[in-house]
């Protein structure tokens, strides 16, 4: 009786229903009443020998374990039938289309190189007349620096102006070249020659800074 309960267990406990369990139970405390009540009552010395303890110790211990096992079975294949129905009724969520967002910075355009500098020639008459070799330059806004030569026999000098403003200028000098650096913003600006009466007889011009 103790292996067909053994082997009954497994395949029992594969139902879903808990009807085998409640069989085992219900054979359990039928057992029990039976040897309390039916043959208790009739005989007070129940059991009167080693074989028939031993007897009554192995049918009691039997349906214990047919209902133990009925119990751990029976709930092992409800659990087991539950996650499948679980895992059969979920959805796998969509997967999204969405396009990813970058966070990158955009490469800014490029721009002229920092501490560029716009290089200027002037130069006086060299035949001493009062009057620059051009009356028009331009360059590009920021560091500018003006290189004014003077092979004339008379000494002149170059200044920048914004309106009555002087904004620089080189040293007087007769022979040779002298160099005005200034940093300028966009604008329109006035070179000429201090020296005086030069600028009145024509040693002037016009900068154009873009």
């Amino acid at each position: 009786m103790h292996t067909l309960a053994l082997q009954l267990a497994p395949i029992l406990g594969a139902e879903k229903s808990k009807v085998p369990f409640y069989i085992a139970g219900g054979l359990l405390v039928a057992w029990a009443l039976f040897v309390s009540l039916v043959i208790g009552t009739r005989r007070s010395d129940f059991p009167t020998n080693l074989s028939q303890q031993r007897a009554v110790m192995a049918v009691s211990a039997v349906l214990v374990l047919a209902a133990v096992s009925m119990a751990v079975a029976t709930s092992g294949g409800s659990s087991s039938s539950e996650a499948a129905t679980t895992s059969s009724t979920e959805t796998p969520a969509p997967e999204s289309s969405a396009p990813t967002a970058t966070t990158g910075t955009p490469t800014p355009p490029s721009s002229p190189a920092a501490g560029a500098t716009s290089a200027l020639k002037l130069a006086a008459n060299p035949e001493g007349q009062l009057s620059f070799d051009t009356k028009q330059l331009s360059a590009k806004a920021g560091s500018i620096t003006i290189t004014f030569s003077n092979a004339s026999p008379l000494e002149h000098n170059v200044a920048i102006a914004e309106g009555a403003k002087v904004l620089g200028s080189t040293p007087t000098f007769a022979g040779g070249s002298k160099q005005l650096t200034l940093t300028l913003k966009p604008g329109k600006y006035t070179f000429y020659c201090t020296v005086p009466g030069h600028r009145q007889a024509g040693m002037e011009g016009t900068l154009s800074v873009s």
